[in-house]
């Protein structure tokens, strides 16, 4: 007495040939064969086959809505990369304070340029009108000649 079990699904074999002998650790030649099965929607659950359904229709609907909300899906999607910004410099600066006198390194680098600063632009009247004309020139620059003095 001999039991068969018939599948109504198709198998799909593959077959790959190997070299006989490479790097010489095989002794002789073989192949491997892979079986995958096709899925068929009949042998799913239904909650299984409602998901694979809502799956299916996730990128048409993700169209959907950007295309019917772009300012405000753009603009979030703005606002969440500079929080992630914010919250990956903060991440760096803090890393970067953990390390053994780089943080006094920097204080004292940043103490340095405030101090050649002040004595070559703040001391004097006549460098305190050179910085002023610098920076209304860079300002006419970015913003254009609107605000030009005669």
């Amino acid at each position: 007495m001999s039991d068969t079990v018939e599948s109504t699904q198709s198998v799909e074999t593959t077959t790959v040939d190997i070299p006989a002998n490479p790097l010489g650790l095989n002794t002789g030649a073989g192949s491997i064969s892979k079986v995958s099965p096709e899925i068929s929607g009949a042998n799913l659950p239904d909650g299984v086959r409602q998901a694979l359904d809502i799956l299916a229709e996730l990128p048409a609907y993700a169209t959907q809505i950007y295309t019917n909300n772009k300012r405000v899906v753009t603009s979030l999607g703005l606002i969440l990369g500079l929080i992630v910004g914010v919250k990956l410099t903060l991440a760096i600066l803090y890393a970067i304070n953990e390390i053994p006198l780089l943080a006094p390194t920097f204080e004292l680098v940043g103490i340095g340029y405030t101090s050649w600063f002040v004595y070559r632009y703040l001391l004097q009247a006549s460098t305190r009108k050179e910085l002023t004309d610098e920076i209304d020139s860079f300002k006419s620059e970015i913003l254009g000649n609107k605000n030009k003095k005669a």
